[in-house]
């Protein structure tokens, strides 16, 4: 057994760990983590989002709990081979300007480069809607309704340069039943996900230290 931790310096109610929240979508994960973060005890807290969407739907969340966000859009009159480099060098800029203590991916449809990562590691986890290692990458929850498999459930993991393959910090499990669509079984593991990833922010935020398996 192994051990990681992610932050080396805890955060306190009165200098809490400053977090940059990433996503591309309706933004539920993060309104949770914001929602979790006004408890006056809270040791993080969201000090600016970035969405590479213009009408992403987590965007009216943000605003509404008064966190800045940021929009960088991929530019697509680049050549193919630039343009994730420039996407990311634009985000890296604006991550110094609010001297970020922690990346939060929530919802974040983006697999960042190996460079983007190598610099930030481990100080970025992601949170992934499958018991990883099974079923990683998009769509977990049609790939594990086809597998026929009785059990899913949601991940937290630190993001290396791999799809989903970092370490991991904490799972929950989710009974798969038969009259399962993937809505539903969505919905359930949501419910899951918005619960546990504050917690484990909050762990990851104290300097704790996560067992690992060989």
């Amino acid at each position: 057994m192994g051990e990681i931790q992610i932050v080396e310096k805890g955060g306190r109610p009165s200098t809490p760990l400053r977090i940059a929240v990433f996503f591309s979508g309706s933004g539920t994960g993060m309104n949770a983590l914001l929602i979790h973060q006004n408890r006056d005890e809270c040791i993080h807290r969201t000090v600016v989002c970035f969405t590479d969407k213009e009408n992403a739907g987590g965007i009216e969340y943000a605003e509404q709990h008064k966190v800045p966000v940021v929009v960088e859009t991929v530019d697509f009159n680049l050549p193919k081979e630039d343009r994730r480099l420039e996407h990311e060098s634009r985000i890296r800029n604006k991550l110094d300007e609010f001297d970020v203590d922690l990346i939060v991916l929530s919802g974040y449809m983006r697999l960042l480069s190996a460079d983007f990562v190598e610099r930030y590691y481990p100080r970025i986890i992601n949170i992934h809607p499958s018991l990883l290692p099974a079923f990683p990458g998009a769509d977990a929850h049609t790939k594990v309704l086809a597998s026929g498999v009785r059990v899913s459930g949601c991940t937290v993991h630190v993001v290396d340069s791999g799809m989903d393959s970092g370490p991991i910090l904490a799972q929950r499990r989710v009974p798969v039943f038969d009259s399962d669509t993937r809505t539903l079984l969505s919905k359930r593991i949501q419910v899951e996900e918005h619960q546990m990833y504050p917690e484990i922010i909050d762990l990851v935020c104290s300097g704790h230290r996560f067992g690992l398996d060989d």
